[in-house]
């Protein structure tokens, strides 16, 4: 399996500057929350997104440097894993200018079947919508 890199463009705005001057944590989880939900809507079919939901179960985050108000920064995700009912998601976020590692994060997700709400089997079809 060679997955699929979705990558996202971020410019840091005064929303996301904390009370000591940077970028606070939560808000690369919102963006690595965001960039997870656009590659799930641009690959999968409207029947997929009204049959099956994903619920996130874990996140493993890993900050590396502190980012600032006007920087570029570039956020790359991918699936990493898929075992029965659960998904892992990778991302990286980095700061364009100079290519900097600024955190990278796993997330594992839970695939659940919108109308019973229980967790159901990742499907070949959904399987293979993040590869090459």
């Amino acid at each position: 399996m060679t997955p699929e890199i979705f990558t996202v463009d971020i410019t840091v705005t005064q929303e996301v500057i904390d009370d000591r001057n940077h970028v606070n944590n939560l808000a690369y989880l919102q963006w690595c929350m965001e960039a997870a939900t656009q590659h799930w809507q641009k690959r999968s079919t409207e029947t997929m997104r009204e049959q099956y939901i994903w619920y996130v179960l874990h996140h493993d985050v890993h900050y590396k440097a502190a980012t600032f108000l006007g920087e570029q920064l570039q956020l790359k995700t991918w699936v990493s894993k898929n075992e029965g009912v659960r998904s892992e998601r990778s991302f990286e976020i980095s700061r364009i200018k100079d290519a900097k590692l600024i955190m990278h994060a796993k997330t594992t997700w839970c695939l659940l079947n919108t109308s019973t709400q229980k967790p159901i089997k990742i499907t070949d079809e959904i399987r293979t919508l993040f590869e090459y």
